[in-house]
């Protein structure tokens, strides 16, 4: 087989989701630091952490097995979180996706419910179903996990089940332990009604942030924050 999961630059209004590398590492490492508390089952590298973290991304993307984005909010120009496509599966006997996941996600705490996560997601789900034809896009987090299942479900997808010790634990002081997975997918034929879904939301959050960002412009302050 010659496939190799690579994924386009996607960009949309509020966040522009550009191939992780390493020049997205110093506003990585200032967005990683900003509130940790909310990254108890998560992946998140530490500020000195995160030149190795991306070159395990890179060393899986090489594989073929990873498509890792750096999430840049289009307001600042700055990485502020991570998200990737990964564990691709293949129709038998085609080279070609019939089913992606979405993971190894994490967000700047001042990026978290400003609409990037949701735009995120309307822009790998959109790729993934309307450029590469899959039938499934799957969504995994630890099961104790109930703030990344929230987020989960409120972007459209349905949980089916939880695999017991499905993977390594990524909770602190759990190295070496197995955690139980929650699994959530998204189908081909649910894809419609979650887009419009998605596009509401994303409505919702551009009509949020339009006049805070009219008065910041009329007070003189930058308004690149997100």
């Amino acid at each position: 087989m010659s496939f190799k999961l690579e994924g386009p630059v996607l960009e949309g209004e509020l966040v522009r989701l550009e191939p992780l590398d390493h020049r997205h590492a110093p506003d990585l490492a200032v967005a990683a630091e900003e509130d940790r508390s909310s990254y108890g089952f998560t992946l998140v590298p530490a500020a000195a952490e995160v030149g190795r973290y991306i070159d395990g991304h890179l060393a899986r993307a090489a594989t073929g097995m990873l498509a890792p984005y750096a999430q840049v909010a289009k307001s600042s120009g700055r990485a502020v979180g991570v998200t990737a496509y990964w564990e691709p599966r293949l129709w038998l006997s085609e080279d070609r996706l019939s089913a992606v996941e979405v993971g190894f996600t994490w967000l700047a705490t001042s990026a978290q419910g400003t609409g990037l996560n949701v735009e995120s997601k309307l822009l790998l789900f959109r790729n993934a179903f309307e450029n590469w034809g899959v039938a499934r896009v799957d969504l995994k987090t630890d099961a104790r996990n109930r703030r990344s299942r929230a987020a989960i479900e409120k972007v459209g997808a349905r949980f089916e089940g939880v695999l017991r010790n499905w993977s390594q634990s990524w909770a602190p002081g759990e190295d070496g332990r197995l955690r139980d997975s929650a699994i959530y997918s998204i189908i081909a034929t649910e894809w419609p009604d979650c887009r419009s879904m998605l596009e509401e939301r994303l409505t919702r959050a551009l009509e949020r942030r339009e006049p805070r960002l009219l008065r910041e412009d009329a007070q003189g302050m930058p308004a690149d924050t997100v």
